[in-house]
């Protein structure tokens, strides 16, 4: 199938969103979910024990949590996007390593697989994440006492 120059810009531009994402998570640059988002987004990090909410309930929810991991790495892959006129889906294959602190000193690195399943939006100011899901696919090496924080 032949892509015109608006399907092309569109795709670039998603892609350089969904990019833009990870690098705050890592940053943690939550603010910039301001940008990434749309004001009325839903977020659901059930499926690996975090928080479901809005925008600003998910970067309090962030801020309170993130602070337990000294560095992340959001490694994205595999997305597949589908384009709908103003209106996309994607889901986003991502490989997350995460450095935990353990109890007795030192830290572990542990690894979770996940997909983020999202529903996007143009606007005004291009494209935006309307609903970011996250799909579990598998946890390695996690501590045994790391429980992650409750919301």
């Amino acid at each position: 199938m032949t892509m015109d120059i608006q399907e092309i810009s569109d795709r670039l531009e998603i892609n350089n969103l969904l990019i833009d994402y990870c690098s705050a998570v890592d940053a943690k640059d939550f603010d910039e979910f301001d940008r990434i988002f749309t004001p009325d987004a839903l977020i659901d990090y059930t499926a690996l024990g975090g928080a479901r909410g809005s925008v600003t309930e998910i970067k309090d929810y962030l801020r309170r949590v993130m602070p337990y991991f000294p560095s992340t790495q959001h490694l994205i892959a595999n997305s597949r996007v589908w384009i709908d006129g103003d209106t996309a889906h994607a889901r986003t294959m991502c490989h997350n390593p995460m450095e935990i602190p353990l109890p007795a000193g030192g830290t572990q690195i542990a690894f979770y697989g996940l997909w983020y399943v999202d529903r996007l939006v143009r606007s005004a100011q291009g494209w935006r994440i309307a609903e970011r899901v996250e799909e579990r696919g598998y946890a390695f090496n996690v501590p045994a006492h790391f429980q992650p924080a409750a919301d």
